[in-house]
């Protein structure tokens, strides 16, 4: 404090908050420094503890000579005695105490508890950049994480410096360090943040369909608003197990949803096959094939349902016409499977669904699928693994996310009991963790009902609930937190919350976040690019920090339309969008 003879007290407390009088605003900053809210100030007893608040804001008010005071309110956030910081602390009784802006020291010493092994570095305080703010990087990766804010607010730039640093942080001299990234790439942004990751999109990426799990096989190849949905559903599930039972006899107890190898091409057989069956109409347990080896007199007898499905896969075959005298129409020959056939069909033909209807990947092994996903493949291992989503058809992208979520999930699980039958008496659940970033999380976890987010919810729910004990954490992105599923943003204990300007977006992050934070929460509409409040268990207290720059940076710089606007017309090559488009 200078020397003018400013007076700063406390004139009173509240519970959660203290009132300091300030005579001259000017004279009570720090020289260099700038006071505004978050600033931190300090009180000081007649011992050597100083109590820490962080400012919420000011008043200007009169005292009893007419002359102009400043009201401060501001939080008390802990004790600092003898260099060490503790939250919380004793209450401040009066007579008025001592207060003075808290300097560059104190500060320090707030954020220093962290141990130098612990710590990661992505960000400074708002209020002075002289002063790191490390995190513990333990608490921060082990618990899920949240990162939000509204369009421009600075959320690819945030995400991309956090994991550039994860990804570049080594305890010795070897080329990649033990960090295993998933990130859900929807705007195609992160290729330029991460040159070196294992980049998949729409062409290289390969889930076989065989992998989809009961909901996401319907959800792409029924139509759910179909009357007829229930008969669909009910014969493609008995198909499709007993293709799975045709190509795995060495296995048991195989069910619709057992993940092993099938051929989609042969269950599209059996569908036509019997939406196009016929029946003798005096034994109707004969089908009426049109076969030079069956007697077109009796048809062809089959013991059961089974067997008929079974050699319905072989081929399409062709079927007698119906006749009054002697055939009839088979059970599904009524036109209940044709829309169903005609969609089946077109949907595993589709170029755009190669990467999981392609037929060669009905024999892709189920381990290189899995390397692939995590970044191992052999002389292309990376600690990042980008999934551009851009191109995926909207119909089946929550479908990609859902599968790809599950498979990881349950990876973990079983690598978990593989690391505990090598050693019962294992501490660590997975020496090797992966961290799942999904941007723009609200595009495929809404805070909805619709069938259609179904699979993707329940997967990704799954993980926020269970995958701490399997290694497996959340990163979520989104500029409208209010739109994702609450049941997700309840297990986050780590927020990163930037500039929110939509009211209801403000509400819900309020009631996510701690009561002890009082007014600073008010200060989120009005955050800079690139500032964040910052609160979880992984920061020693909740501070506004300003993120540091990312290099490189993802593509999602804002374009400058005005500049762009006064240069000179620019031609352009409508014909190759159209041929891309296509």
């Amino acid at each position: 404090m200078s020397d003018t003879g400013c007076l700063a007290e406390v004139i009173s407390v509240k519970p959660n908050k203290i009132i300091v009088q300030v005579t001259n605003l000017e004279d009570f900053k720090l020289p260099n420094e700038s006071l505004k809210v978050g600033s931190y100030i300090r009180v000081t007893n007649n011992d050597d503890a100083i109590l820490i608040a962080v400012i919420e804001n000011f008043t200007i008010g009169i005292d009893h000579n007419t002359q102009r005071i400043y009201l401060i309110e501001a939080l008390p956030l802990g004790v600092l005695e003898d260099g060490e910081f503790t939250r919380g602390g004793d209450t401040i009784a009066i007579p008025p105490k001592l207060v003075q802006p808290a300097t560059l020291e104190d500060i320090r010493a707030i954020y220093n508890s962290i141990s130098e092994d612990k710590r990661l570095n992505f960000c400074k305080l708002s209020t002075n950049k002289n002063v790191l703010i490390p995190i513990d990087g333990n608490k921060f990766f082990n618990k899920h994480i949240a990162i939000l804010g509204s369009t421009g607010s600075g959320k690819s730039h945030t995400l991309s410096k956090i994991l550039q640093t994860a990804v570049s942080a080594k305890s010795g001299k070897f080329s990649l360090n033990n960090s295993h990234i998933i990130i859900f790439d929807i705007h195609s942004e992160y290729k330029n943040a991460f040159p070196n990751a294992n980049f998949l999109d729409i062409n290289t990426l390969e889930i076989p369909y065989w992998l989809l799990n009961s909901d996401e096989l319907e959800e792409i190849l029924l139509d759910t608003g179909e009357r007829d949905n229930y008969n669909q559903s009910s014969i493609f599930r008995k198909i499709v197990t007993l293709n799975k039972k045709k190509h795995n006899p060495d296995i048991s107890n195989i069910f619709y949803d057992t993940p092993i190898k099938f051929d989609l091409n042969e269950v599209v057989n059996a569908i036509f096959n019997l939406k196009n069956e016929t029946k003798s109409s005096k034994n109707p347990d004969n089908c009426m094939i049109d076969d030079a080896n069956i007697d077109k007199d009796v048809g062809y007898y089959f013991q059961n349902d089974d067997e008929k499905i079974n050699y319905f896969f072989d081929r399409q075959l062709k079927f007698l016409p119906t006749k009054n005298s002697y055939v009839n129409k088979g059970m599904y020959a009524d036109g209940t499977l044709d829309k169903f056939y005609n969609r089946l069909s077109e949907k595993i033909r589709q170029d755009r669904l190669s990467f999981m209807f392609n037929n060669d990947l009905k024999d892709i092994e189920f381990v290189n699928v899995l390397k692939q996903i995590l970044g191992f493949e052999k002389d292309k291992e990376s600690n990042i693994t980008v999934i551009d989503l851009s191109d995926v058809p909207f119909e089946v992208l929550t479908i990609t996310v859902s599968v790809i979520s599950r498979l990881i999930f349950d990876y973990g699980y079983f690598y978990k009991r593989h690391r505990f039958e090598l050693n019962a008496e294992e501490k660590i659940n997975n020496d090797v963790p992966i961290l799942m970033v999904y941007e723009e999380a609200h595009k495929y976890v809404p805070n909805s009902e619709l069938t259609k987010y179904r699979a993707s919810k329940i997967a990704i729910e799954r993980i926020a609930k269970e995958g701490r004990k399997y290694g497996i954490t959340l990163m979520l992105s989104s500029q409208r937190p209010s739109e994702i599923s609450e049941t997700i943003f309840a297990q986050c204990n780590n927020f990163i919350s930037m500039r929110l300007t939509n009211p209801v977006d403000q509400n819900y992050v309020r009631k996510l976040l701690p009561d002890s934070l009082g007014g600073i929460i008010d200060i989120l509409p009005s955050l800079h690019q690139g500032d964040a409040l910052l609160v979880g268990d992984s920061i020693v207290l909740p501070s506004i920090v300003t993120i540091d720059r990312c290099n490189p940076e993802p593509s999602s710089s804002d374009i400058p339309y005005w500049t762009l606007w006064k240069e000179q017309w620019k031609d352009v090559a409508f014909e190759d969008i159209c041929q891309k488009w296509k």
